[in-house]
């Protein structure tokens, strides 16, 4: 054997030794142990409820009063003291009209009253001259006939021109056009030098207290619904989600059905009145009964676009369920039309779904 490999057999068992030696003295420390997640909540309860199938009808806020204002004269429009959108008081003076014809039918109406008065004492006097001469036996009982015929209808002639003169003081007082209510005047439909005349709408006015929901039912379901005066509806305003649902209740409805919708007008009234007129609402009319369930309204969550409930197994773990959420239902519940069955236990108040299979604690 040559020098050179006898060197390089001592190299390699060297490398050899060195390499056991340091695989030895490595230590392996083991992998720990994951403990399971674990999360507290509160508990309850998605129950199996037997609850009325309800149909969804939409419908329009409006003013429990709204008028039309008018002027009972033809006559030009002299002012307008207000602007539309503006809150006016009961009383308060809208808009003026020239008051000049009235005035002169007002001046013909006294003046004929005042003819007929003079008529009257002169037919009153002429009628106890002829009773005298009737009691001393110097005139016939035709003549005091004729006397008196001539008093009652002197008498008749003052009533009627004291009518004309009250309806024409009435037609002076309607150049100053008042508010009939407090309210908010919605459409300004007149100007300064326009002609108002008998039934033209110069202004709409709403009153400021008291809401309606206005809704047309169909007449097959106003059959199965039997709404009457003062039934409670439950009504959603879409666009003040944080009213929450509110409890209104029928204030009338039209007897018959409209020839045209086959549709019932029903008004209901709103128990809170600083809701926009024209905002759009809704309520549900109830027919016959169906079971559903039902979840308190914290036991939904919202993640990735899905809507969820976590639920606790019988081994006490978590497992999330997507599910389709209905309407919302009285006491704080929300109903569950697919993806969760009746019994289980749901957590309530999570901000996120859990890992699956966490272990729950329950709150107190």
């Amino acid at each position: 054997m040559s020098i050179r490999s006898t060197k390089r057999n001592v190299l390699f068992s060297l490398l050899a030794a060195a390499t056991t030696l340091g695989a030895c003295g490595e230590s392996h420390p083991e992998a720990p142990s994951v403990a399971p997640t674990q999360i507290r909540a509160r508990l309850g309860q998605a129950e199996l409820l037997e609850i009325p199938h309800q149909i969804e009808v939409q419908g329009t806020v409006e003013a429990s009063q709204v008028a039309a204002i008018s002027a009972r004269v033809m006559a030009m429009v002299t002012a307008v003291h207000v602007n539309g959108g503006e809150e006016v008081r009961h009383g308060q003076l809208l808009l003026e009209i020239d008051p000049q014809a009235s005035k002169g039918q007002l001046s013909q109406a006294q003046g004929a009253l005042s003819q007929a008065q003079a008529a009257l004492a002169l037919a009153e006097r002429n009628y106890e001259r002829f009773k005298a001469l009737a009691a001393e036996r110097a005139a016939s009982d035709l003549e005091v006939d004729m006397a008196r015929m001539q008093f009652e209808q002197a008498s008749g002639a003052v009533e009627q021109a004291q009518g004309a003169v009250a309806s024409a003081s009435s037609m002076a007082a309607d150049a100053r056009v008042t508010a009939p209510f407090n309210g908010r005047v919605t459409q300004k439909m007149i100007e300064v030098g326009d002609l108002a005349a008998p039934g033209r709408p110069l202004m709409m006015l709403e009153s400021i207290a008291g809401r309606r929901l206005v809704v047309s039912i169909p007449e097959s379901l106003m059959h199965q619904a039997q709404l009457q005066s003062g039934s409670p509806l439950t009504i959603r305003i879409d666009s003040r989600p944080d009213l929450g649902l509110l409890q209104g209740t029928v204030a009338e409805k039209t007897p018959g059905a409209d020839p045209a919708s086959h549709s019932f007008r029903v008004k209901v009234d709103l128990p809170v009145a600083d809701i926009t007129t024209g905002t759009a609402g809704r309520t549900w009319i109830q027919t016959e009964v169906r079971p559903a369930v039902a979840v308190p309204e914290g036991a939904i969550l919202q993640q990735g676009g899905l809507t969820m409930v976590v639920i606790r197994t019988e081994d006490g773990l978590a497992v999330s369920r997507v599910v389709t959420v209905g309407r919302q239902l009285a006491d704080g519940k929300v109903e569950i039309l697919s993806g969760l069955t009746g019994g289980k236990t749901v957590l309530i108040g999570l901000a996120a779904t859990p890992p699956s299979g966490a272990k729950v604690e329950a709150l107190p």
